[in-house]
């Protein structure tokens, strides 16, 4: 975007903030309602920007963690992207299509051991969770730090480590959702996506920044990707390990990072078929991508867009194609992971643990 174009949106974005600001006093204040659910701890994972913050790792990290500490999760998001409405509760028999990619790579991911649901309306989904499943002991809420209907027990709020809130804008003049303040409803916040290596400055840096907007002394924790060995894709021609002479598949907001990994990793990209966060693949671009596999190259993408290529309207276009994912893993930098154990706990005592 343009710096004039930028100066012609102002306008529009403080008409937004306004609005969001609003909605938010309204929600403080008490005029409209927000559903606290005292008998089962509920945990958002959200974001003050449109996309690209890592949230689809990092609750899975949260899931796998209170699983180790003994608890029965699940996890409800609004499944967008799915073509249907209302609370859903996935099943095997579905797709991206019917729930939504993430929740379906969070599905898969689980392999179904951890219940998975989608509702526009949390507090119906959490409603119809807990009759469904009387046996959960947490609900974790995937991108949900605007859905003030809903009053969490802990918020988690990520902001990218190259693209912070701090130095952003809300729509349309930039990317922010509502305005910088908004952090101030966070209980932590994770700057993620950060190098492993990330300074003791260069933290302490962000930290003070960040604190600017959140509340004084809030917790600012940093983590980064662990990238795993590649996985064939079921379905796909796959097999083995991919050679060094790779196509690229992305549909993700933030493509950067794993393009970086990859060639640190000693892959050769020789295109990049880049399209939109949550695009919806047709077999004519999976058919035009197969058109310019040279032989002995392979198709590398995110598990994210894996989840988008097992829709069955695709399996014929996809079966001929060598498709592998490259697995993410959140990993926080130095005890990180051991001070947000520290603040969930106490929400977790041990009669709660079945």
């Amino acid at each position: 975007m343009t710096r004039w174009l930028s100066y012609l949106l102002l306008p529009l974005s403080w008409l937004y903030a306004g609005v969001m600001a609003g909605r938010n006093w309204l929600y403080n204040r008490g005029w409209k309602q927000s559903v606290a659910f005292a008998e089962v701890p509920v945990l958002s994972v959200g974001n003050l920007r449109v996309g690209g913050t890592g949230k689809t790792p990092h609750v899975a990290w949260l899931v796998e963690w209170l699983r180790q500490q003994g608890q029965q999760p699940a996890l409800l998001s609004r499944g967008y992207g799915r073509r249907t409405q209302g609370y859903r509760l996935a099943q095997p028999t579905d797709t991206a299509l019917t729930i939504g990619d993430e929740p379906l790579q969070q599905f898969q991911y689980f392999r179904g051991q951890v219940p998975v649901a989608v509702s526009e309306n949390r507090v119906v989904g959490i409603q119809q969770l807990r009759q469904e499943k009387p046996t959960l002991t947490a609900v974790v809420l995937d991108d949900a730090y605007q859905h003030r209907r809903v009053q969490p027990a802990f918020n988690i709020l990520l902001t990218e480590q190259q693209r912070p809130f701090y130095e952003d804008f809300v729509l349309p003049t930039g990317r922010l959702r509502e305005s910088r303040g908004g952090a101030a409803r966070a209980d932590v916040v994770v700057v993620t996506k950060c190098p492993p290596h990330l300074s003791p400055q260069a933290q302490a840096q962000i930290t003070r920044r960040v604190r600017r907007y959140a509340q004084p002394e809030v917790p600012v924790l940093f983590s980064c990707y662990d990238y795993g060995a590649p996985v064939a894709v079921p379905g796909t021609s796959a097999v083995g390990q991919p050679g060094p002479e790779v196509l690229l598949l992305t549909g993700i907001a933030q493509p950067e990072p794993l393009r970086q990994y990859l060639a640190g990793a000693g892959y050769h990209i020789s295109q990049h078929a880049r399209f939109a966060d949550h695009h919806a693949f047709s077999a004519e671009e999976i058919s035009g991508l197969a058109a310019q596999l040279q032989p002995g190259q392979c198709v590398l993408t995110t598990q994210k867009d894996a989840a988008r290529l097992l829709e069955p309207a695709l399996a014929a276009s996809v079966a001929k194609l060598p498709v592998f994912y490259i697995p993410i893993e959140v990993r926080f930098l130095a005890d990180g992971a051991a001070r947000l154990a520290a603040l969930l706990t106490p929400y977790f005592p041990p009669h709660a643990v079945v």
